[in-house]
């Protein structure tokens, strides 16, 4: 997604949030919530688009009135419906609307009968007892609010990696062009493939950072410089993310890049081990007494240490220091180890792209199989498939794999675990299929107990192939539901199901430590992209990165498997075992 249409985007969100507070026409709402949602999937560069002469091109489900303000936004950067909002009501309004709980309907009432106008505010008058006074609300859903509020003020202002992705490319474009730069490597938590960023840190190899320094604060998104100097800036751009920058020499670009990628947790170990060998380690290099003895690459740095380079992603004092000097840290998965992608839409259900389209997609980049898995019949809004439906896909899946190049297409579902543990197919359906991938889409506010026992039934169904998004999380707009992983994961090792990593930016779940739970019990984890269109493939590489933060190694991770050893692990659990008898039904115990 190119960073403009991420700012065009942002825009219409707001509007849309803007009009919900005006008690606006809720049709019009949606269709600026759906614009917003087409302009961040667009492909090209709106603006450039228009900046060269273009025409706009036609977006789907936009109208005439909509494209204008889509155009307005990318010639200017502003739109006078968003600038009269803005004025008609407070500037931080809709922050409010982020925190969970408050809709729109109560961030009003907040607001007209209270001039609650901000987080900060609503928490105080719910400390104060002013919210359970108002109509509507009481003493149960003020402390609700409170305890809501509280935590959502207690989170660092972070962004989804995917998004600071998007930053850092298109920076790291714009300083290449400046000659005389030896590297740029965007450093910090980004480097570690955190799954939120709250700043992001560029580190630039170079002899002369005046030119660098021109150009960083002249990035056209900059929307104020915080500090300039010769080898370094820090600016704040557009949309309030703030981005260091550090200019070196080669001969201390090596262990400027170990400090500023962090973590702290990890430097301050590093600096122990130094002092006890006598060395001295700062963003220089490492020294003995007043003479370098490295500092040029990272290797150097941990060599100096007698340890071999940790990756970035492991860099957080979880044990790494310890595995590297016994000689077991882990080979960690790469990219290019994966043979193919286990979960993936098409247009038959919420996709955005035809079968045809996806398998293309997933042909091009080099894959040997692509499971294609639909929702089932209970997502409605999405149009889930029933038994009928799938079976007619089973046959178009059928069909190209006969005239296939290469490359499997596997017949899959993304079948929903009902509230009791059943499955929302009957065996029947399933029992055709290559892999059966069971998901928790509802009922999230279950207790432990209950919520554990039900993903525990679905696991004995002995279709089942893969636990998907197995903590259901939203990064931050939905917490993970409350189950005993452990648990699920002795289950699942059992009963020969997998684990997703699903690699989509929302939800990066499996957490890196549930990944390395998964490691150390032998579960294996399918890296899944979650595609519901052919763009979002590469939302693998966010998944990658969140497995060697879990520590998984090629053999850790299912689907870096050969066709002919996947489809064995898959059909494991599709054997029906004695004694079992399929979840159709019934309640759970309370």
């Amino acid at each position: 997604m190119p960073v403009q249409n991420l700012l065009i985007a942002t825009a219409l969100e707001e509007i849309a949030d803007r009009l919900e507070l005006q008690v606006a026409n809720p049709f019009r709402v949606r269709a600026y919530r759906n614009a917003a949602r087409t302009v961040r999937e667009f492909p090209r560069d709106l603006k450039s688009v228009i900046d060269r002469g273009e025409v706009l091109p036609r977006l789907p489900g936009i109208g005439a009135d909509l494209a204008g303000k889509i155009g307005e936004l990318a010639r200017t950067g502003h739109c006078v419906l968003l600038d009269h909002l803005r004025a008609g009501m407070p500037a931080s309004i809709t922050e409010l609307l982020q925190v969970p709980g408050l809709g729109p309907k109560r961030v009003r009432t907040l607001w007209h009968d209270l001039g609650v106008q901000t987080p900060e505010q609503a928490l105080r008058a719910a400390r104060d007892g002013r919210i359970r006074r108002l109509h509507g609300f009481g003493e149960k859903i003020q402390r609700s609010i409170e305890l809501a509020i509280a935590a959502h003020l207690a989170k660092e202002r972070r962004i989804k990696l995917a998004v600071a992705a998007e930053y850092a490319d298109a920076l790291v474009a714009w300083l290449g062009r400046v000659t005389g730069i030896d590297r740029v490597v965007v450093a910090g938590s980004f480097r570690r493939m955190r799954e939120t960023v709250g700043d992001i840190d560029v580190l630039v190899s170079a002899n002369d950072g005046r030119p660098i320094v021109g150009r960083f604060v002249g990035y056209p998104d900059v929307e104020q410089v915080l500090a300039r100097g010769p080898t370094r800036a820090s600016v704040r751009l557009r949309g309030g993310l703030q981005v260091d920058l550090r200019v070196v020499h080669a001969e201390s670009f090596g262990a400027a890049l170990v400090y500023f990628t962090g973590s702290k947790a990890h430097n301050i170990a590093l600096r122990r081990l130094g002092q006890e060998r006598g060395l001295k380690i700062n963003e220089y290099g490492v020294f003995r007494g007043a003479r370098r003895i490295a500092g040029s690459t990272e290797e150097s740095i941990y060599a100096a240490l007698d340890l071999p380079l940790i990756s970035p992603e492991l860099r957080e004092d979880r044990g790494e220091i310890d595995a590297a000097r016994n000689g077991s840290l882990p080979m960690l998965v790469m990219l290019g180890d994966l043979r193919g992608d286990l979960h993936a839409h098409t247009d038959a259900t919420d996709g955005r792209n035809s079968l045809e389209e996806m398998v293309e997609a997933a042909r091009s980049l080099g894959f040997d199989y692509l499971a294609i898995t639909e929702h089932s019949r209970r997502q409605t809004m999405s149009h889930g498939l029933d038994g009928r439906r799938l079976a007619r896909q089973g046959r178009a899946i059928e069909r190209l794999n006969a005239g296939s190049r290469g490359m499997r297409v596997l017949r899959g579902i993304e079948v929903d675990i009902l509230d009791d543990g059943a499955l929302d197919l009957p065996d029947e359906s399933l029992a055709p299929l290559d892999i059966v991938v069971a998901a928790v889409h509802s009922g999230f506010t279950m207790s432990r107990e209950r919520q554990t026992e039900r993903i525990l039934r679905a696991l004995e169904n002995p279709r089942v192939s893969v636990l998907a998004h197995p903590s259901g999380r939203l990064i931050g707009e939905r917490e993970p539901y409350d189950i005993d992983m452990p648990q699920v994961l002795r289950k699942a090792k059992a009963a020969g199901v997998h684990m997703e990593l699903n690699a989509h930016p929302e939800r990066l779940d499996l957490s890196d430590v549930h990944c390395r739970m998964c490691k150390d019990q032998g579960v294996l984890v399918a890296i899944d992209s979650d595609a519901h269109r052919t763009q979002e493939f590469a939302n693998l590489r966010f998944g990658i990165g969140q497995a060697r933060r879990g520590w998984l190694a090629p053999a850790d991770v299912l689907n870096t498997r050969p066709l002919a050893k996947l489809l064995p692990l898959l059909r494991r659990a599709g054997t029906p075992r004695p004694g079992h008898a399929a979840a159709t039904g019934g309640a759970l115990s309370p």
